[in-house]
């Protein structure tokens, strides 16, 4: 071997990347402590951004192509290496390939609660995972901030990298946003959207990445502001709330709650449901509740106060016949108050 031929066997004259791992976000092309030769063939494909970098500092960027390295192509370098006449002789630089394709599905999630303030329950613990889709817009940003001087960094890394970070801008997204945790836990979608204008701006200028689609699959809420959610969906599907109740205290006389003290119970539920309603609707200050209507006595016949005593009908008759038990007679039927049988068992 020549000496002319050892010289050029030590210069890069071919520079590429043959991506087919679908999972590298960049790349640092193997110098193997060569220099790159004037003239030399630097080639980007589709989807790739070829990055110089020398001695730490970032050089020329260049897009899809084919690209001669001469003077007029490298002018960032040509300043860097302070070449008076022009890129002339060999040099040494890093070059990085960067993939700008969209990477979809990758997953995100909070490992602690997100604290956040809502209107209506006050500071409450939202816990969320999703997916979202990115693409790399800024090489320099990403290579600065991300990837560091990492040779092959793939996916995998990266995911582990910008998980806290990611949580950390929806956090900050969510509380600009002020969007209440009712519509946090129902509205997945909506919210998704919503956040990316409020995420973006954030990933695009601290990492050099842009979210294409942020998507909110799950959010857990504390138990009690689930109950609380399940309450108001009650709520909607009851709808009128002075006939719900109406019909609830209908029911339950039926089932033989009797009938002695229906007004008052008619009266006092219908009083606490518009007292509950106008809470709701109003927002404000719920007026008082009403005072209801006096109660009737109680009025028990022989076979309850039988089963009350735990003694059979006919000890009960004998002592209403004997005088010992008040009683009302109305027909051939007795009657017994509630308080004639507490005098009764106080003797």
């Amino acid at each position: 071997m020549g000496l002319m031929d050892f010289i050029s066997g030590q210069l890069l004259e071919i520079i590429e990347w043959q991506d087919d791992s679908r999972d590298t976000l960049s790349w640092r092309f193997p110098d193997e402590d060569k220099e790159i030769k004037r003239g030399a063939q630097l080639i980007v494909r589709e989807g790739q951004i070829a990055q110089f970098v020398y001695l730490g500092q970032f050089g020329d960027t260049f897009g899809p192509g084919k690209h001669s390295l001469v003077t007029d192509n490298i002018p960032i370098l040509s300043k860097l290496k302070g070449w008076k006449y022009g890129f002339e002789s060999p040099f040494k630089a890093d070059v990085y390939y960067i993939n700008t394709r969209l990477f979809t599905g990758n997953k995100w999630g909070t490992s602690n609660p997100v604290m956040m303030r809502d209107q209506d329950f006050g500071v409450v613990r939202l816990r969320a995972f999703g997916t979202y889709d990115f693409r790399v817009t800024n090489p320099q940003t990403f290579l600065r901030e991300v990837v560091g001087t990492d040779q092959n960094f793939r996916l995998e890394e990266f995911a582990d990298t910008m998980r806290s970070r990611l949580v950390s801008a929806f956090s900050d997204a969510l509380a600009t946003s002020q969007v209440p945790a009712l519509d946090v836990a129902s509205r997945y979608s909506e919210l998704g959207d919503a956040l990316l204008p409020v995420i973006n701006p954030a990933t695009t200028v601290k990492y050099g990445i842009e979210i294409t689609s942020f998507i909110i699959e799950n959010v857990s809420v504390p138990p009690e502001v689930e109950t609380a959610i399940d309450k108001r969906s009650s709520m909607s599907v009851i709808g009128n709330l002075n006939d719900y109740v109406k019909m609830q205290l209908a029911e339950g006389m039926a089932k033989g709650g009797g009938a002695g003290n229906a007004p008052a119970e008619l009266a006092v539920g219908i009083a606490m449901a518009q007292h509950i309603a106008q809470g709701i609707s109003g927002g404000g200050q719920p007026p008082p509740i009403p005072s209801a209507a006096p109660a009737a006595p109680v009025l028990l016949t022989p076979a309850q106060v039988a089963q009350i005593l735990g003694v059979g009908e006919p000890d009960v008759m004998a002592s209403i016949e004997s005088g010992e038990l008040k009683s009302k007679k109305i027909g051939s039927s007795h009657r017994v108050t509630q308080a004639a049988l507490d005098a009764f068992l106080a003797e």
